[in-house]
C-alpha cells in the first residue's frame, strides 16, 4: 500500500492574522505528529504543483477567482490583510497558497487514477469545503475537494464519484457545486445548528446524504448514523473514486465546536471509507485537510486517519 502525503511550504505562508484559528501552525502540528508517531518515513512525500486558473474555472466563476487573485497580489511586499468576509482574509501569499492547495488535490487525483499511488492525504491550507461556485467563505478560498472530484469526472472520464465530509461544519460549498450532478454523491455529518447554518434543507437534486447532529454527540452516535445512512447510500452509488473532506474539528478537544469524537472514531470512519473504496473504487481515495483547530488533537487525528489509509493499523 502506497500512501502519498502532499504538502508544501507555500501553504504555511497564507495567514489571516494573529489569533485566527485557521493558522499556519496547523500544518506544523500535523508534520510533528507524523514524525512522533514514526509513520512519517513510511509515507510517499510529494510536493504539489500550482493549479492553473483553468483548473479553478471548472468549479468557480471568473469573478470569484479574480477577486482572490487581485486582492492577494495587491498586497505584495506588505504585511497587510484584506478581508473577503468577516471570517476569511487574504495576505500577499494567499493566491500562491490557494493554487498550491488546489494543485495538491489535482495531482493526488492524477496519481491515484494512474495507479502510481493507492491513496493520498493532502495537508494543505487554505481549506475548501465552504467555498461555493462564486464565493470564498468560512476560511476557504477555493474548494479543493470539489476541484479534485470535477477533475476526476471531466479530465479522467470517471462516471461516479463520492465525497465524504466529516468536518464538524456542513460543507455547503461542496453541496452547492454538485447539487444537480447525479455523478457525485456527497455524504456528511455536521453539528447543527451551527455555522454555516445549512444542510438541513436539501439543494436541488437528491445526491446528498446530510446528517445533522446535536452538540455534544459522541462517536457512538456518529458511528450508528454513518452505518445506517452513509454506508447504504455509498454502496448503492458504487463510486469509482472517493474524495474526503477531512475536517477534524468534531474532536472533543476542539473548542471550535461542541462534538465529542476522538482519534478512535476517525480510525473507524476511515476504515469504512477504505471498505467502500476497496469494494467499488479499486481502493482509490484522495483526502484533503479541512478543519481542526486544537493543534494536538488535529495532529493525533490526522495520524489516526493516515495509519488506516496506509494500512498501518
Amino acid at each position: 500500500m502506497t500512501t502519498a502525503f502532499y504538502t508544501h511550504p507555500d501553504c504555511k505562508l497564507h495567514d489571516m492574522g494573529p489569533g485566527h484559528p485557521e493558522s499556519p501552525a496547523r500544518l506544523q502540528a500535523i508534520e510533528d505528529q507524523l514524525i512522533a508517531s514514526r509513520i512519517d518515513q513510511l509515507l510517499d512525500h510529494r510536493s504539489p504543483p500550482l493549479a492553473r486558473e483553468g483548473d479553478l474555472a471548472r468549479v468557480h466563476s471568473a469573478a470569484m477567482i479574480a477577486r482572490v487573485r487581485e486582492h492577494s497580489l495587491a498586497l505584495a511586499g506588505t504585511a497587510g490583510i484584506y478581508p473577503l468576509d468577516p471570517d476569511t482574509s487574504v495576505n500577499a501569499h494567499s493566491w500562491q497558497a490557494a493554487l498550491r492547495a488546489a494543485g495538491a488535490a489535482l495531482a493526488a487525483t492524477d496519481a491515484v487514477i494512474a495507479g502510481d499511488i493507492d491513496n493520498a492525504f493532502c495537508a494543505v491550507r487554505p481549506p475548501g469545503h465552504h467555498a461555493t461556485s462564486n464565493a470564498s467563505m468560512g476560511f476557504c478560498l477555493f474548494n479543493n475537494i470539489a476541484l479534485a472530484a470535477r477533475h476526476a469526472l471531466e479530465a479522467h472520464g470517471l462516471e461516479r464519484v463520492a465525497i465524504v465530509d466529516f468536518d464538524v461544519h456542513h460543507g455547503n460549498g461542496t453541496e452547492q457545486i454538485f447539487a444537480q450532478d447525479p455523478r457525485v454523491l456527497m455524504v456528511s455529518f455536521f453539528q447543527h445548528p451551527f455555522y454555516p447554518y445549512s444542510g438541513t434543507e436539501p439543494e436541488e437534486g437528491d445526491n446528498a446524504v446530510n446528517i445533522p447532529v446535536s452538540a455534544y454527540s459522541d462517536g457512538s452516535i456518529v458511528r450508528q448514523l454513518v452505518a445506517e445512512q452513509w454506508l447504504p447510500a455509498l454502496d448503492a452509488h458504487r463510486p469509482q473514486m472517493i474524495f474526503v473532506s477531512a475536517g477534524f474539528d468534531a474532536h472533543r478537544e476542539d473548542d471550535m465546536a461542541q462534538m465529542g469524537l476522538v482519534e478512535a472514531d476517525y480510525t473507524w470512519l476511515t476504515r469504512q471509507i477504505m471498505r467502500v473504496a476497496a469494494q467499488h473504487a479499486q481502493g482509490r481515495i484522495v483526502s484533503c485537510l479541512e478543519g481542526g483547530y486544537n493543534l494536538s488533537a488535529l495532529g493525533r487525528s490526522v495520524v489516526a486517519h493516515m495509519k488506516v489509509l496506509a494500512e498501518l493499523e
